[in-house]
Parts: C-alpha cells; structure tokens; sequence
C-alpha cells in the first residue's frame, strides 16, 4: 500500500520546490508529494492518484494563478472530494477574495507569503490530526 499524498499547486516553479522541499525534509516518506503548475493541471494529478488507488490528503494552492484562482480550484477540490484537507498560500488575494474563503469555508487554513517553514509544518501537523 502506498503512502498517502500531498499535492502542492502554484504556477511558480520554485514556489513548488521549495514547498515539496520543506514537506519532505519535515515528513520524509510519510507522504507522496504531487506537484502541478495550474489548476488545470492539478485536476489531472488528482484523476491520476484516484487512478492508483492513492489516498489525497492535502491539497496546498496558491491564490492567483492563471486560468482558475485558487479560491475557485480548492472549492472545487472541496465540493468533488470533501474529505481532503486544504491550504491556502498567497501574496496576492485580495481583502474580498479572503473573505470569500473565510465567510464559504472554502479551505481549513490560509498562509500569507512568505510563509514561515514552521507555521506551514504545524498547520499542516493540526490538519493531518
């Protein structure tokens, strides 16, 4: 049986590997961690975990990215899969847009960038309780 997993969403590269990096170096092999660059494609990766059978746990996005906000993509991943857990990391939302999140519960945490190494780890360590 496979670990379960945790897909990271941002439309920057780095912000991605720097995440995926600071996941792993914290959980280690407790974890699959998924990466995708958009909305769309993180979609993709999650038909894909269902495929074989890998449980998605947490889902981490960003807010402003191209095609489909972060917001919108992880009320999505709410309504269709309601048992995953999700965070919200931005630099970007605006006031009405984290109200949004906030007021509709459209995920369980929201990170401001640059997120703190050990803020991230302990809300995610809350989340996976």
């Amino acid at each position: 049986m496979s670990a379960p997993a945790i897909l990271c969403v941002d439309d920057e590269p780095l912000i991605l590997l720097a995440l995926k990096r600071e996941l792993k170096s914290h959980f280690h092999d407790r974890y699959l961690y998924e990466t995708a660059l958009s909305a769309e494609e993180a979609f993709v990766v999650i038909q894909e975990l269902q495929e074989e059978g890998i449980d998605l746990i947490l889902v981490l996005s960003d807010w402003l990215m191209p095609g489909m906000k972060g917001d919108e993509f992880l009320e999505k991943v709410r309504v269709e899969h309601p048992t995953v857990r999700t965070v919200m990391i931005t630099g970007h939302a605006s006031p009405e847009a984290l109200a949004r999140v906030e007021r509709d519960h459209l995920t369980d945490v929201v990170l401001i960038k640059p997120w703190k190494t050990e803020v991230l780890i302990s809300e995610i360590e809350q989340l996976m309780k």
